[in-house]
């Protein structure tokens, strides 16, 4: 019984996510996405009613930032190629938020509790910082491409069109809105959009 009790708590912890943050196997696929991980779908429609980001603009976000990673950070920096000096940003999570817009999305929503590894609280991060983007800068709730334009490169630095110079920046936002349009035909064709 003592054995039979010790297995039980195990596969009870071992239930509960214990930390595990593995991308989706098809990162390809949003109906197989939506399939293995059903509380990314309602997290995401979730954050779609409160905020009115559709959920193709924010899994495609999501890819890009954190590949559905949920503790994904950025890489370390090197002094001399080998000393370790820390990360390269503070971003962090499925989201990637910055801890300055962490914080100022905590103050605003009065979401005290909300971590950036829980996908119900970065999808919601997501769709709050896009709705301001919405209204402070006229972009379209669908346009995935100036979406993740704003995102990267922050209100400001879109409004100034930093991007313009950063050729890269604007290929990955365009295959951002390229696998936005894919995840929604996707979704439209498996019945979850």
């Amino acid at each position: 019984m003592n054995r039979f009790l010790k297995l039980a708590i195990v596969g009870l912890v071992a239930s509960c996510g214990g930390g595990t943050y593995k991308a989706p196997r098809n990162l390809d696929n949003a109906c197989a996405i939506v399939a293995e991980r059903p509380a990314y779908l309602r997290a995401m429609k979730k954050a779609e009613r409160r905020w009115g980001i559709p959920v193709h603009v924010q899994m495609a976000s999501i890819h890009q930032e954190s590949k559905f990673i949920g503790d994904a950070r950025t890489p370390h920096q090197y002094a001399l190629g080998v000393i370790p000096i820390g990360r390269q940003s503070s971003a962090y999570g499925y989201s990637q938020a910055l801890d300055g817009t962490w914080e100022e999305y905590l103050e605003e929503t009065g979401n005290r509790r909300a971590r950036r590894n829980d996908i119900n609280d970065a999808t919601d991060f997501m769709g709050w910082y896009m709705d301001g983007s919405t209204k402070r800068l006229g972009i379209s709730k669908w346009d995935a491409t100036s979406q993740y334009l704003a995102y990267h490169e922050g209100r400001a630095g879109y409004a100034r069109k930093s991007y313009l110079s950063k050729s890269w920046l604007v290929r990955v936002a365009g295959k951002v809105g390229e696998r936005a349009r894919m995840y929604r035909a996707q979704l439209v064709s498996c019945g979850k959009a």
